[in-house]
């Protein structure tokens, strides 16, 4: 079924919704650089004001996933992704990156989708160049580094190349819209599993619900209601946890893990530099916030990616790696197999 880009806008301005294969046609069009500026700005405008519904961003991503890049990873039982959407102004340093690390050490495979930093000070990209990381590579090379090191960093422009055509449309309004969201929505790698931080506490119910529309197994998405985008030590975390098919939310507590509530402010950074330091320290299990935040992250993401049976089960998975230094040995894996591919 198509709408034309004018019943689209007035949909919008109705409050009513766009359905599923209007939704697929639209998106396309716009990925396909064949829809205005002017209609592309006022659609997606539209869809923020009126808030985009379940049906509509899981459309939106399906599209996305068309037009991306594949990586393909042959067995992905214990694939996951960790990623956040970003934007929660927390400027802290790269808790999901650090987390990468730990994760594959303790046993999963990690396919992650990742960007250079926007609203933070550094993205996952930003620190992983800082560490020595050759960010820029081909798919194929992805998959390689996934079945070598356990990890694959699939950096978002490489793999999403469509979204030139609506770049210069999201950089001249400024403004948050479905684009936002869709990010960790759309791995390139098709990870089934998933460790998902969101901006806002709305957004917990609504990805998971996406996920499940898109098929994925196991997939926990995380607010800190403290405003992280990550599981946080500052404050209780809401989660919206999908396993064998089936939709659950509650709220986990640090106490809960045997930790103390401890605020983020602690875990703030200026720059990809800081973010490296307090990554490395984490990593080369200094005592510190730092440790613990990437600790409770890595049991979160190993639960994930099914190698833990519980969180609990993973913290004590990455507790172990931290301690013997495989966590940091992973650091230096990724930069050797990375550099081979250096232009």
């Amino acid at each position: 079924m198509t709408i034309t880009a004018q019943e689209a806008l007035q949909r919008t301005i109705e409050h009513r919704e766009i359905f599923h294969d209007e939704m697929l046609h639209l998106m396309r069009t716009i990925m396909r650089g064949e829809m205005s500026p002017v209609m592309s700005a006022a659609i997606i405008t539209g869809l923020r004001v009126k808030k985009e519904t379940i049906g509509e961003i899981a459309a939106a991503a399906t599209v996305m996933r068309e037009f991306a890049n594949h990586v393909t990873v042959p067995d992905s039982e214990n694939l996951v992704d960790i990623v956040g959407t970003g934007g929660d102004g927390s400027h802290t340093f790269n808790i999901s990156t650090a987390t990468m690390f730990v994760t594959a050490a303790a046993g999963a495979k990690v396919a992650k989708h990742g960007n250079r930093g926007v609203s933070s000070k550094s993205g996952s990209a930003d620190v992983l160049e800082a560490l020595g990381v050759n960010i820029d590579l081909q798919p194929e090379h992805v998959a390689q580094s996934i079945a070598e090191t356990g990890m694959g960093f699939m950096f978002a422009p490489n793999h999403h190349p469509a979204m030139k055509n609506i770049a210069p449309v999201r950089r001249e309004l400024g403004v948050r819209t479905i684009f936002n969201i869709l990010g960790p929505l759309t791995n390139p790698a098709g990870a089934p599993n998933q460790l998902m931080g969101v901006f806002h506490e709305d957004l917990v119910g609504i990805q998971v619900r996406v996920m499940q529309r898109l098929g994925a197994k196991h997939v926990l998405v995380v607010y800190g209601k403290d405003g992280m985008d990550e599981v946080s030590l500052g404050a209780a975390t809401v989660v919206g946890e999908l396993r064998d098919g089936e939709v659950r939310e509650y709220e986990i507590h640090p106490e809960d893990f045997g930790l103390q509530m401890v605020s983020n402010r602690t875990l703030k950074v200026a720059d990809a530099q800081e973010s490296k330091a307090m990554l490395l320290g984490a990593l080369n299990n200094k005592p510190c916030v730092a440790r613990e935040i990437v600790t409770l992250n890595a049991g979160t993401a190993l639960y994930a990616a099914n190698v833990a049976e519980s969180i609990e089960d993973g913290m004590r998975l990455a507790k172990e790696v931290i301690a013997n230094g495989r966590a940091r040995e992973k650091v230096d894996e990724l930069v050797r197999f990375t550099q081979q591919f250096a232009k």
